[in-house]
């Protein structure tokens, strides 16, 4: 049976318990309404590690609207029915000022020093997303302790952030782990609860856009600039707007498009389809091998 606890100082106590019997502790950050990307890294989280525990919590810090903190899913007895099933031994949550008991409120939580690989992309799609990620993540590091962290690669901004904030603290490992993908190929996130079936249909452009761009780049195209306008030019179809359609060295992160040509290419892509922002990447270099898995839509979705 999976523990739910309410505070940050109960799972702390807990995981400092599990240490203390011998156990390595596999953590699973997630902001619930889990779905299969979910479970495929807590059962890896499990499988790696001699116990696991997972957050829920929806953080108000990285949203960008009232809006949409109020339409992001909540299925908390369903999440923690999942998490039971394969294995997680504790999940928990709690609220902003829980979280950073220093500040008093949530109103004047500290602002963070943001790492290098906040820099573009999201950072100017959704002003004060990353800050708000990276706070939450140290807080979250902070309450688990020493462990191994695991993180989904659809975000991959997000991915390179968490790693820069792990080598920052020398007691998490940081695990990223391949894309969960629908059985049509488009990425596995949360807000596809959101979709109904017609946007849903349009939403695989986004992959097509990727999947083109890797085709371009395996026929010898090194140019991030003509890559992205391959990808810009797919996903110019009635139903979608496109925040951006980008290309970068995933060794060495920078804000704008880098001078071509690369060596080493990561395509990336964030468009609304209707009123549901999804975003997704892909390897380059790596595309149509091992970049993603691929599993049946997950029920309920």
């Amino acid at each position: 049976m999976t523990i739910y606890l309410g505070t940050p100082a109960e799972a702390r106590y807990w995981c400092r318990e599990q240490r203390k019997g011998g156990q390595s502790v596999g953590f699973v950050p997630t902001m619930g309404a889990l779905h299969d990307g979910h479970r495929s890294l807590v059962e890896r989280a499990v499988a790696e590690n001699g116990t696991t525990c997972a957050s829920i919590f929806v953080n108000p810090l990285q949203f960008n609207s009232r809006e949409d903190l109020d339409k992001y899913p909540r299925s908390l007895e369903e999440d923690l029915a999942i998490l039971d099933r394969v294995g997680c031994k504790m999940a928990f949550t709690g609220s902003l000022e829980s979280f950073f008991p220093e500040a008093g409120d949530a109103d004047r939580i500290p602002p963070v020093v943001p790492l290098p690989a906040i820099a573009g992309l999201e950072a100017a799609f959704r002003p004060g997303h990353m800050e708000g990620v990276q706070a939450i993540v140290e807080r979250l590091f902070r309450t688990v302790g020493p462990c191994r962290a695991y993180f989904g690669e659809k975000d991959f901004q997000q991915s390179l952030l968490v790693r820069q904030i792990a080598a920052g603290m020398n007691t998490i490992e940081v695990v990223v782990c391949p894309t969960v993908r629908e059985s049509g190929g488009l990425a596995m996130s949360s807000r596809n609860r959101r979709l109904d079936a017609a946007e849903r249909e349009l939403a695989l452009a986004l992959v097509r856009a990727l999947r083109a761009a890797a085709g371009a780049w395996h026929g010898g195209q090194r140019d991030p600039e003509r890559l992205e306008e391959l990808m810009r030019g797919m996903l110019a179809v009635p139903g979608i707007t496109t925040d951006y359609t980008a290309v970068r060295d995933p060794e060495n992160w920078t804000a704008e498009t880098p001078p071509g040509p690369l060596q080493k290419g990561r395509a990336l892509v964030a468009a609304w389809v209707g009123g549901v922002r999804l975003i997704d990447n892909l390897d380059l270099d790596t595309a149509g091998t091992h970049s993603s898995t691929v599993r049946p839509a997950f029920r309920g979705e």
